[in-house]
């Protein structure tokens, strides 16, 4: 048998147990805030009918969805049904569902909005959930962009009320905030703006096409979005049409007053504008503080489109600027998408944080506590058959007083114990003689220190925790 070079699939990784400690110190730090708002936690499948995911991330997204081959010998099967159905040519088309039923879910979302209408009979509404778990995406590794990343989803379904849209930005806040970052920036803006924009210049048709054009300001800049707005049927004057809403600027108040002005024509760019002052309103009312503190910024930002189809009103986006990288986090409100499941006019709104992208940011802002990257903090030597029995009690005792530790699992040199200890970053280990033994006083090294000192067990206990 051949052996094979062992290696991943790009834009996959694995996770060492310091990875782990850090990564969990992200989870863990966003659910803290996803629960205090009310939130609670729910799971979904890896996997999902390709049938429930397709159509419900635009052409675009739906090319990025990881599908899963059938068992079985598909082509006997394609062969039977053009035997049986005269009708039935080969084609990627018609082969897809013989080849594929299944695939790995692309977000948390569109999989919440199935459970929403599978469950609909054991949940009260309005339903508040997170959702912390693994999603693919078919595309191009990147720095910040894997093709198997976790997201943090936090959805609410069957509330109208904009006071959600307004938390949603207080929740980005506090959590961001929680894990060390200090200048970040809210992105905020509505579709039926943009739905406006597009039926103002008489292209209500395009919206799609327009809104995935505009989205790509930050990467390619105007003349590109231009270019692209040309390529997908828009006319050099409803591009100049275009332009001041594209180029938008000043403050938050200021940009809303120009829309008022430059969309007053069309009803759904008005309640879009509505929408966000709403927005606004409610957040001086709950913190009116927010618009003073300078590491959250919250900005109105008409090219942001948020490429999903799903998304109806409010979206948003995060971006930190302490470092280049893509989003951190973003979502929006989407009112029809139970819809599509067969559950109509129940609304919901829900945000993402990308906690790989989190990971790569607090990574290289050194932002992880230091006291984060700790596994067991004690370690406790063996030299010897009678000190092996001596410690097992004393290990015992450690971990019912909640602190972790673990024994040398063999007689060894003390230099290797400690290289061992070294190794795993152990900070403490009890140095386990037979004047230790003898005496019950024992002895703790600081491997950091590499000072030792003599405690009784009460005094270790203390020191430790």
């Amino acid at each position: 048998m051949s052996s094979n070079k062992p290696s991943l699939p790009k834009g996959t990784r694995d996770f060492s147990p310091s990875e782990m400690v850090k990564r969990n110190y992200i989870f863990d730090t966003i659910k803290s805030v996803f629960r205090k708002y009310g939130y609670q936690e729910i799971q979904t499948p890896s996997m999902e009918n390709l049938s429930t995911l397709t159509g419900k991330y635009g052409d675009e997204g739906d090319k990025l969805i990881f599908k899963i081959l059938n068992s079985g010998d598909f082509w006997a099967e394609a062969d039977k049904r053009q035997q049986n159905d005269s009708t039935f040519s080969v084609n990627s088309r018609s082969l897809l569902p013989l080849l594929s039923e299944k695939a790995l879910r692309y977000d948390l979302t569109v999989p919440f909005a199935r459970y929403v209408v599978m469950h609909q009979n054991e949940i009260s509404f309005p339903f508040k959930r997170f959702q912390v778990q693994p999603v693919w995406r078919a595309d191009r590794p990147q720095k910040g962009r894997y093709r198997e990343f976790y997201q943090c989803d936090v959805d609410v379904v069957g509330s109208e009320s904009l006071l959600n849209e307004a938390e949603f930005i207080l929740v980005y806040k506090e959590a961001l905030s929680n894990l060390g970052l200090k200048d970040f920036t809210i992105k905020i803006n509505n579709r039926k703006i943009l739905a406006g924009i597009a039926e103002v210049i008489g292209k209500p048709e395009l919206i799609v096409d327009m809104t995935v054009a505009i989205d790509k300001l930050d990467k390619i800049g105007f003349e590109g979005v231009v270019k692209e707005l040309g390529e997908r049927g828009f006319s050099s004057d409803e591009i100049e049409a275009l332009r001041p809403a594209i180029l938008l600027q000043g403050t938050n108040e200021q940009k809303l007053s120009d829309l008022r002005t430059m969309l007053a024509g069309s009803e759904i760019a008005m309640k879009g504008i509505e929408e966000i002052e709403t927005i606004f309103e409610y957040l001086r009312n709950i913190c009116p503080s927010f618009y003073e503190e300078t590491q959250c910024k919250l900005e109105l930002d008409i090219t942001l489109a948020r490429g999903l189809n799903y998304y109806t009103g409010a979206i948003f986006e995060v971006k930190t600027n302490e470092v280049a990288m893509g989003s951190i986090g973003g979502g929006g409100r989407y009112d029809d998408l139970t819809g599509m499941f067969g559950l109509k006019g129940l609304t919901g709104a829900g945000i993402s944080f990308g906690a790989d992208r989190i990971y790569d940011v607090l990574e290289e802002l050194n932002l992880f506590p230091s006291d984060q990257t700790i596994g067991t903090k004690v370690l406790i030597s063996n030299f010897d058959t009678e000190s092996e029995r001596y410690a097992l009690p004393l290990l015992n005792l450690l971990r019912q007083a909640n602190i972790s530790a673990e024994l040398y699992p063999s007689s060894a040199k003390i230099k290797k114990q400690l290289s061992y200890a070294d190794s795993k970053r152990i900070p403490y280990v009890i140095l386990l003689g037979s004047q230790e033994m003898e005496s019950g006083i024992l002895t703790l090294k600081n491997m950091e220190t590499g000072e030792q000192t003599s405690l009784s067990f009460e005094q270790l206990l203390s020191y430790l925790k």
